[in-house]
């Protein structure tokens, strides 16, 4: 695997690949990788000839008071992660690469909608600097596919809508999500809970579980469900941030006449806001 710091590089690299006639995967991350990433990397490999990684922890994403600084960089380890999972490239670039003018100054990319709902409600301008960095990233690798958990549904969501709405050629193509053994979503921020914390965590997952149980039963009480769960992780500890049952295609609240739909839920607990989802096909 290749480590490259710059546009310039990657691009002449790339563009060899590209005379070859090679199909390029991207997986863009933040580092700090665990096995849900390097199933991401798996999923690429499958359908690609060449996997490009990227590792930038995206600063225009973060709002005040959030854990830029003290989001974990780990690039040694996440190079030999990488590198034994097959990825080909590893684009690591500083953000004086990616906002050259500064981040006062980047021309940003707005995804109007979607990306004011749930997490972008609860971290204001998140999808904005999301949707700009993803923007950015696309233009610099250039894919033929780019892969994305499906834990972070909104966001692929917004990712998919800001490549239909400016005709970038590039196949979007969402990831299940992976769990520990007890249900936990992986996350990087899974790293912030104690070990009692660790314990109480998969519970998320277990209220996700109960109310798909819920609904398939068929009851229709959608508001009384997402109560009923908040109280149950409140119960537990978790502080509440948004628990919504809600229509797939478009993340709008859920009817009792749609048949395809997703539990979005969000929580605090510890130092950690976890995020989660469950699809329904009824």
């Amino acid at each position: 695997m290749q480590t490259i710091h710059s546009i310039a590089e990657l691009r002449a690299a790339l563009k060899q690949e590209r005379l070859q006639g090679r199909r390029i995967g991207f997986v863009p991350t933040m580092g700090n990788l665990h096995e849900g990433h390097l199933q991401l990397i798996d999923q690429a490999k499958s359908t690609s000839d060449i996997v490009v990684s990227s590792i930038f922890v995206n600063p225009l994403q973060f709002g005040a008071g959030e854990d830029l600084d003290s989001y974990p960089r780990t690039l040694k380890q996440d190079q030999e992660k990488l590198s034994s999972r097959g990825c080909d490239y590893l684009f690591a670039p500083t953000d004086a690469e990616v906002y050259p003018h500064g981040r006062e100054a980047q021309t940003q990319v707005e995804v109007p909608v979607i990306s004011d709902m749930y997490c972008g409600t609860t971290r204001p301008g998140h999808f904005r600097g999301v949707a700009t960095v993803v923007c950015k990233l696309f233009g610099m690798v250039q894919p033929d596919v780019a892969i994305f958990g499906e834990k972070d549904f909104q966001q692929l969501m917004v990712i998919r809508r800001m490549t239909e709405d400016l005709s970038l050629p590039v196949e979007i193509q969402g990831a299940p999500i992976a769990r520990n053994d007890k249900g936990l979503a992986l996350s990087s921020r899974n790293g912030y809970l104690t070990p009692s914390e660790l314990e109480t965590a998969p519970l998320l997952n277990q209220t996700l579980q109960t109310a798909k149980t819920a609904i398939v039963s068929g009851n229709k009480a959608f508001n009384e469900i997402e109560e009923q769960s908040q109280a149950t992780l409140e119960a537990a500890g978790f502080k509440r941030d948004y628990y919504k049952i809600c229509r797939r295609s478009d993340l709008q609240p859920a009817t009792d006449t749609d048949h395809q739909i997703i539990i979005l839920a969000a929580a605090y607990i510890g130092a950690a806001r976890l995020i989660d989802n469950l699809q329904i096909d009824l």
